[in-house]
């Protein structure tokens, strides 16, 4: 997992070249005024989901972790509370593939709060959980870049 805002780009310069890509895109286009949906920005490579919802309680919400895609959460607006685990300390559950989706079941041992401008980078070890609420449930906007690993 990396955490950081896009303030601070430069002190991420040993990002890979598709994350750098996914950051330049971000600043280069409006993303706030995107319809919520998927948008293609090269075919099943690389594309952003723009995702809007009231963030709520843990109870209400799931653990996932990805195989073949790495998400790169940008938040539009916000706040909204990312739970953090690795998946080596959560149950795993039957891995979807068509939704490149892996279920799991746990508790956290962190958690981040976004808010706009700032991103976190999750790797295929990387178990979330999120839209959990701070202090009181809040809707918010946020962009999710999908990164095929190569």
């Amino acid at each position: 997992m990396i955490f950081g805002n896009i303030r601070n780009l430069s002190e991420y310069s040993f990002l890979d070249s598709q994350i750098q890509e996914c950051f330049a895109y971000a600043k280069e286009h409006d993303l706030i005024s995107f319809e919520k949906g998927s948008h293609e920005i090269d075919g099943d490579r690389l594309f952003v989901n723009i995702v809007e919802y009231t963030t709520t309680t843990p109870e209400d919400r799931f653990w996932e972790a990805h195989r073949e895609y790495l998400d790169i959460h940008v938040m539009l607006d916000g706040p909204e509370q990312i739970d953090v685990n690795f998946i080596e300390n959560m149950k795993e559950e039957e891995f979807q593939p068509e939704k490149d989706f892996l279920p799991l079941q746990g508790g956290a041992n962190g958690h981040v709060v976004l808010d706009a401008g700032d991103f976190l980078v999750c790797y295929p070890h990387d178990a979330h959980r999120t839209a959990v609420k701070v202090d009181e449930p809040k809707l918010t906007k946020k962009a999710i870049f999908k990164v095929k690993i190569q």
